[in-house]
């Protein structure tokens, strides 16, 4: 199966919305454990995730930790974001890793556990993640580029421990967020 292929109908459970966890919350700088993907928790988990990144506007990910649960288990969607060239639509992943990530540019990104924040982040902007899809556990490799890559990169991260405000150049490189009416 190819990551373009999977859909949230594969987890066979309905995602529930749930309320997404702010800093300094301890969960959200505590690595997250590997999961069993073929968990029900982590199939539940998987489209609890996808149901609360589709009601959150301009999200473009989620991972457990901001929704209150240590998993390594993250949602990703780009597919609607002006900045996307490359999307594979919606998925999830567990237990994903960075296997390659290259060329390296400065951009500005957001989070919804630090809503009054975006910084300047520099990220690979061509990468490749494998990881396993909940509920079936198969092994996947997804090759991605510009914002998609940058989006796989900051929710590795939040499995990892880690803040964007954490990967930012200095207090220079964080800004108040921009409200738009």
């Amino acid at each position: 199966m190819s990551i373009a292929d999977w859909t949230e109908a594969d987890l066979g459970v309905p995602g529930r919305v749930l309320t997404v966890v702010r800093a300094p919350d301890p969960v959200l700088s505590t690595p997250s454990p590997q999961v069993d993907p073929g968990d029900p928790e982590v199939v539940q988990l998987a489209a609890d995730l996808v149901a609360t990144m589709r009601v959150s506007p301009g999200c473009v990910g989620l991972a457990g930790c901001q929704v209150g649960v240590s998993a390594h288990v993250f949602a990703v969607d780009v597919s609607q974001h002006p900045k996307t060239r490359t999307t594979h639509g919606t998925f999830v992943l567990c237990n994903a890793e960075v296997v390659e990530a290259t060329r390296k540019e400065k951009g500005r990104e957001g989070c919804m556990s630090v809503p009054d924040l975006t910084g300047d982040v520099k990220r690979a902007t061509r990468l490749t993640v494998r990881g396993l899809l909940p509920g079936s556990g198969e092994e996947l490799t997804v090759e991605t580029d510009a914002f998609e890559a940058r989006a796989l990169q900051h929710e590795i991260d939040h499995c990892a421990g880690f803040l964007f405000l954490d990967r930012v150049a200095g207090a220079h490189a964080v800004f108040p967020r921009q409200t738009y009416l």
